[in-house]
Order: structure tokens, then sequence, then C-alpha cells
């Protein structure tokens, strides 16, 4: 009697786990293309332009993009510790990084869907506006230089890192060149001593937080000599979305959506909206370069009316 009497009470036990497990996953939303939760690890320089296509993709979707931001060689560490799966930096992986995945095989989904530019400010008040990008390479390599010093945001940054790979040095301590930690820090360091030239990203300037605005409102955007494809050019050019375009400003980088999970989720989803007609409507329109003009639809009247 008392064995029955056992056997009765597990089998309502195991009934009782069983439904409640049963509620919990029907309580669970399902993550598709376009509906669900995820995460997308950030690199801090471009944070502003990510920040408005999570803003306009949820808009329009049951979902939710949790946005973290960090400089770039946080975001690398993190997805090979499998802290993330999917991240927005102004480059690919290393062979030696995707190796990590290529053991797990989980391909990547890689989305190029706009470009940036390392941009060189300086105070309003300074005289000199142009900079020859020959002598920033010359700073770095510690070679004799007409540039007094360089202010960079974070000496883990992905600006750093483009640059250094640009003059062929290793991410170490230079002489001049200094680091502060963060880009309101350098816009505010510049803003405030002419003379100075600071390092930032293209999408910060264009697009400044609110407590960055009055720092941006006083500095100007220096031109840069292109030394890289037109070695014995006297011109400057800015960023412009056109000197962008045509290949003439020379400091330009891609922005990479790196989609890891390995499933159709929303990486695949929000990989189509950045890429898409709204996407790219949303780069053109924040001063970045798309990586495809969006169309434009005219209307063309049957009859023009005479207002006289």
């Amino acid at each position: 009697m008392k064995s029955s009497l056992f056997k009765i009470v597990v089998f309502i036990g195991i009934i009782s786990v069983v439904i409640y497990a049963c509620k919990q996953n029907d309580g669970k939303q399902e993550e598709t293309v376009i509906k669900g939760t995820a995460t997308i690890y950030v690199d801090q320089t471009l944070q502003p332009i990510v920040e408005d296509q999570v803003s306009v993709f949820e808009s329009q979707y049951d979902a939710k993009l949790n946005l973290v931001n960090k400089s770039e060689s946080e975001i690398v560490n993190d997805l090979l510790t499998d802290k993330t799966q999917m991240a927005v930096l102004s480059r690919k992986l290393t062979a030696d990084e995707e190796s990590h995945f290529k053991q797990k095989k989980i391909k990547a989904k890689i989305t190029h869907f706009a470009s940036d530019a390392i941009v060189f400010i300086t105070n309003n008040k300074s005289q000199d506006t142009l900079i020859d990008l020959q002598e920033v390479i010359n700073l770095l390599q510690e070679k004799e230089s007409k540039i007094k010093g360089l202010v960079f945001e974070n000496p883990n940054s992905s600006i750093v890192s483009y640059m250094n790979t640009l003059a062929g040095v290793k991410n170490n301590q230079k002489t001049n060149i200094y680091s502060l930690n963060s880009h309101k820090e350098v816009l505010e360091y510049v803003s405030k001593n002419p003379g100075t030239i600071g390092v930032i990203g293209l999408n910060l300037l264009v697009q400044p937080f609110e407590d960055t605005q009055q720092y941006a409102d006083n500095i100007t955007v220096m031109s840069v000599r292109n030394v890289k494809s037109q070695p014995n050019s006297t011109s400057y050019y800015k960023p412009t979305q056109l000197n962008l375009g045509e290949g003439l400003y020379p400091l330009k980088r891609p922005i990479y959506l790196l989609n890891y999970q390995g499933t159709a989720g929303l990486g695949m989803g929000f990989a189509s909206f950045v890429a898409g007609e709204i996407g790219q409507r949303i780069i053109l329109k924040s001063g970045l370069l798309p990586v495809r003009i969006p169309s434009r639809e005219l209307n063309v009247r049957k009859e023009i009316i005479n207002n006289k």
C-alpha cells in the first residue's frame, strides 16, 4: 500500500514538473529573423549609427536588440570567448581569429553596410587646417615629423589599431602620441587647446552626443593629403560623402556586422535591414557612406499648374 502511494506521489510530481516546464516554454518568445531578443556588441566609435539603425528596426518588428558598446580589442576577445555572437566592427576577424569558429563549424555571415572615416580635428582658432598623412605616418613611426603630437581617445580603440596598421607599427606607447579615456575627452581637450590635433571617428563627429555638442562646435575637421593613392599630389581632401565615395579621402574604413549565431536568428534579420533600402537611407542621412545609394522616386506631374 505504501509502495503504491509513493509511486502515485512521484507520478504526480513528474506531471507537475512537465506542466510547469511547458508553461515556461510557452511564455518564452522564440527568436526568428524579425522577432525575439538578441545582443550586439558595438565598436564604441560606431555607436551613433548603430543606435539609429536599431531604433528604426525595433519600431518595425517585434524585436529587441540590446547594444553593448566596447573597444575593438575587447569585442574581439568577447567573440573568441563566446560572450557574444554578434558584433559591429570596422574590420573582419583575422584568419587566426576565425579558426575559433571553424573548429565549432560556425560559418560567419558578414555584412558590409557602410563606410566611416578617421578624421583629424583641431581647434577653430588654429590657423593650419591641412594635414599631410605622410607626416602622420612619420610621427607614428617615431621619425622626424612636422606634427607636434596626436591625441587619441583610447589605446585599445579601432582607430589606434587602424593608424598603427597603416604606419606598419605595433600598438605600443610612442613619443608624442597621447591617449585619453573617451572621444568626449578628446573633443573637450582639442576645443580648449588651440594647436592640438585629435583623432576620432567621423560617425562620432557628424552625430555628436548631446554632452559633446558644445565641444564639437569649437573644432574644425582638417583636410588630409592623400598619399595612399596619390603620392605626388598636393591636393587635400575633407571626409565628405563624395570624397569617400570617389576614394579621394585616404582614411575610409568599412563598417561590418559580424554574425556568428550559426542559426537563422535576429542577426540575419538585422543584417538584411541595415543593408536594405531603409537601412541605407539611414546611413546616407547620417553623413556616412552607404554601400549602395538608395533609390529616389520622382513624381512627374502630367500638367504644370500656373499660379500667375
